[in-house]
């Protein structure tokens, strides 16, 4: 009866386990990019001007999809205190973080559970949240609920400061 049980709950997830890749993760950043660069674990590549980076790490099972939004030390305070509003509102799968002085909008996640529809949703939310940090703060369309209209807006100074240069 306990085997029963075991394969009852078990099974699913056997059935919907992915196999991502680095392999698969090159052809879908290929597919969805105006021009890519690097080799299996760690590739550059371009949406409509915006840079995005994407590193993996086998061994652990682990990756990331990043894009440089800005460098952190020219940011107010408002600007990242509304982003870390965003990151409980707006930001859904990806976040605002800083690291190494650079704020980044970054999708981090296990790799082999992975399906090429979550990739490819992955990197609309980074390249959405990189172009929309100042602003909506969004990654997609869709707001989590209890967020109060105004939360995230700046002035119109702030958004005229300069950007991180592209890579």
């Amino acid at each position: 009866m306990k085997k029963c049980f075991f394969l009852l709950f078990a099974f699913p997830l056997f059935v919907f386990s992915q196999n991502m890749t680095n392999e698969k993760l090159q052809d879908i950043y290929t597919s969805v990019s105006d021009s890519i660069q690097g080799n299996p674990g760690a590739w550059q590549f371009f949406i409509k001007e915006i840079p995005l980076l994407s590193i993996t790490d086998t061994n652990h099972n682990r990756m990331r999809i990043m894009s440089p939004i800005a460098d952190s030390n020219s940011l107010s305070d408002e600007l990242i205190k509304a982003a870390l509003v965003a990151n409980f509102h707006t930001a859904l799968d990806v976040k605002y973080a800083v690291s190494d002085g650079i704020l980044w909008s970054v999708f981090i996640h296990p790799l082999k559970e992975l399906s090429e529809p979550q990739v490819k949703d992955a990197v609309s939310q980074v390249y959405h949240a990189h172009i929309n940090f100042g602003t909506s703060f969004a990654s997609t369309a869709l707001a989590f609920p209890g967020r109060v209209s105004g939360d995230n807006e700046v002035n119109e100074q702030e958004k005229e400061k300069p950007r991180f240069k592209k890579l």
